[in-house]
């Protein structure tokens, strides 16, 4: 005797043959519709989550690029956009370092901070400081200039065929709720620097002898000399700090992308300074903000509205944010007396 199938709105439930009078019945459920569209919101949900954490974790690179524009642009008072390829550099180092001599992650690192601190001081001692009391277009000229200068050194030297960078980070990934969630080691390594970066730099800002002479450089040159204060080597120990940060951020960045060619800090670069305006251009916090809030907005383009345009909506929101505050989101603004 067969028994008819009854059907619920979640799930059926089927009655088996009984073939004789002793025979105890047997129920199967076999669950469709309740389940299937739990699967589905817990898929949505683990995707949100995942791509939350890899725009957080890109964010977290742009943002230690930013910091180096900020602390440039808010001491100096000049755009230096030869930034992004010394990140290209800082990961060429490194690479170097780990394929060719065998040296450990730390040390390549290391290497790469020092070379690119050489890089940074070298830079603004020999195209910057002669032109520190001309106009800003000049200045703007001078770095577009070292900018590509350094990438047809790196081309001369590396080539252009792109580099597989191998990950300096060495633990595993972290895999949550069953394997359904996987953050990997770069993102946690990359968002764990990007705070201690900020927060020792907002310290050594605020409470060192020579940060505070950078806030007195910051204020007014003239001024700050006349109190005893070596503007040029105020000037250029921002320039090194601002070095070092690239060849961490190139480094994590090829780390968790890992192309490595000589235009690779072209577009990190840009975006990075986007970053930097978008939190407000000067503001150590408000970099690092607006550095995570960009990694998030371009993944989040990238993935729920188009590849392509992903770049266009990043300068989009930038000139949205912009035109509502000017100053960036934490930008301060600053009244000037004739």
């Amino acid at each position: 005797m067969r028994f008819p199938v009854k059907r619920s709105e979640n799930a059926f439930i089927c009655l088996k043959n009984r073939d004789g009078p002793n025979e105890n019945c047997k129920m199967t459920f076999v669950c469709t519709n309740g389940a299937k569209s739990e699967t589905v919101k817990e898929g949505v949900n683990m995707t949100f989550i995942s791509n939350l954490i890899n725009g957080i974790s890109l964010g977290s690179v742009y943002a230690i690029i930013a910091l180096g524009y900020t602390m440039v642009y808010g001491i100096a008072k000049m755009l230096n956009f030869a930034h992004g390829d010394v990140i290209m550099v800082g990961a060429y180092i490194s690479y170097c370092a780990s394929s060719y001599l065998g040296f450990s992650p730390v040390l390549s690192v290391l290497l790469a901070m020092v070379v690119c601190t050489v890089l940074g001081v070298a830079i603004e001692a020999f195209a910057y400081r002669p032109l520190r009391r001309s106009g800003s277009l000049a200045v703007l000229i001078t770095a577009i200039g070292v900018s590509y200068l350094l990438q047809n050194v790196a081309l001369l030297i590396w080539g252009s065929n792109p580099k597989a960078f191998k990950s300096l980070v060495t633990f595993g990934s972290i895999s949550l709720f069953d394997g359904k969630l996987i953050i990997t080691a770069e993102s946690i390594v990359t968002v764990i620097a990007c705070i201690i970066i900020m927060v020792g730099l907002s310290l050594f800002t605020k409470k060192s002898k020579m940060g505070k002479a950078m806030r007195a450089v910051s204020e007014d040159k003239d001024a700050a000399e006349l109190m005893g204060i070596n503007v040029n080597v105020t000037i250029s120990l921002t320039f090194a700090i601002g070095s070092a940060l690239a060849a961490i951020a190139g480094v994590l960045l090829c780390s968790a992308y890992p192309t490595l060619q000589p235009t690779t800090g072209s577009m990190p670069g840009i975006k990075a300074f986007t970053a930097a305006v978008f939190g407000g251009i000067g503001s150590i916090p408000g970099a690092m903000i607006g550095g995570i809030l960009l990694g998030i907005i371009e993944i989040f383009s990238k993935s729920y509205i188009s590849t392509a345009l992903s770049d266009a909506i990043v300068f989009a929101v930038l000139i949205v944010v912009l035109l509502v505050k000017p100053t960036g989101l934490l930008g301060k603004k600053i009244t000037e007396k004739v």
